[in-house]
């Protein structure tokens, strides 16, 4: 990660919950390294607690805790907040609480061991969407969140506000498929989605695009290439 994008992530606050004491001590002080404002709690009400007081932006919190999970902590957050970025730890990939994890809006999950590499990868998640304004969608090609437009080597290609967020939805839902259910929810909103718009709009923007991106997985969405 470099240096500038450390420097963002200093200024942001983050909590960590473990109730495993030598795991968490490890954990915080990874967190440090990138963080000048960590807290740390060993239960989920503590960890409740500390996110009233000090709103963290990010919580760092493991799955399976002796008193209580942190699925019920993330449910106590998600009752009034949707915008905190939560990352889960967990020691094995468990079904059931992957669908929570999707339920509840989580962000990331990590598996464990914890380890740098996995971090990073979380943590430059949460700065190309809370930091960054520009995302890279591929080779030398970038949506501009603040212009609202697409650089391209030394071009500017204006977007239109629709364009924009697809392209943005895509970024966010890497190796996942966006289908078309989110594509309606997420940019038509109130108003009915029909086949012929969505097909009409991707064309128009593929039209725009200096590189072919976007991929069709029929009778399920798009996602990005």
């Amino acid at each position: 990660m470099n240096q500038n994008l450390l420097e963002e992530l200093r200024k942001v606050p983050i909590l960590c919950v473990e109730d495993e004491d030598g795991i968490r001590e490890v954990i915080v002080n990874t967190l440090k390294y990138y963080f000048d404002e960590v807290y740390e709690a060993s239960n989920a009400k503590d960890a409740f607690d500390l996110y009233e007081e000090y709103k963290p932006k990010i919580i760092l919190s493991d799955i399976q805790m002796k008193k209580t999970n942190g699925i019920n902590l993330v449910r106590q957050i998600r009752k009034h907040d949707m915008q905190t970025t939560i990352i889960m730890l967990t020691a094995y990939c468990n079904e059931e609480y992957l669908m929570d994890l999707i339920n509840l809006n989580i962000n990331h999950y990590i598996l464990k061991p914890l380890n740098h590499k996995k971090l990073t990868e979380a943590l430059l998640k949460y700065v190309q969407k809370h930091v960054t304004q520009k995302l890279s969608l591929a080779q030398e090609l970038y949506l501009d969140l603040a212009t609202r437009s697409l650089l391209y080597k030394n071009d500017t290609i204006p977007l239109r506000k629709r364009e924009k967020e697809f392209l943005q939805l895509l970024y966010e839902h890497k190796n996942q498929i966006v289908t078309y259910a989110i594509i309606e929810d997420e940019l038509w909103g109130d108003k009915f989605m029909t086949n012929h718009a969505l097909k009409s709009f991707i064309k128009e923007l593929r039209a725009k695009l200096p590189l072919n991106i976007i991929k069709n997985v029929p009778q399920e969405g798009y996602t990005l290439l």
